[in-house]
């Protein structure tokens, strides 16, 4: 029983940068992997970053030294901070965290949109 919530999506210039945030409410400490995916219209739901309780981060090879996925376990938020934005990273950003109990169990978000374009 876990409840994402996404925030910080918006419409930036090519170039910019931009922070989402996830927040996390629920039964968080069987939680072992956070995740951000995207989809844009059309295409299918790629994983963009993803980091363990280990701390090891895995991230995509298109956005490889231009994102940065981070958590604050005071705040049970985990964060995509997004720089030299392109218009190929338009798409909707979903949160995603997976938690172990019995058998693992994977919970979504809503999505937030995020649009980069001049």
């Amino acid at each position: 029983q876990v409840q994402l919530v996404e925030s910080g999506g918006g419409m930036v210039q090519p170039g910019g940068s931009l922070r989402l945030s996830c927040a996390a409410s629920g039964s968080i400490l069987s939680i072992y992997r956070m995740a951000w995916y995207r989809q844009a219209p059309g295409k299918q739901r790629d994983l963009v970053a993803a980091v363990t309780s280990g701390g090891s981060t895995h991230y995509a090879d298109s956005v490889k030294g231009r994102f940065t996925i981070s958590t604050n376990n005071a705040k049970n938020t985990t964060y995509l901070q997004m720089n030299s934005l392109k218009p190929e990273d338009t798409a909707v950003y979903y949160c995603n965290a997976v938690r172990v109990t019995t058998t693992p169990t994977q919970y979504w978000g809503q999505g937030t949109q995020v649009t980069v374009s001049s």
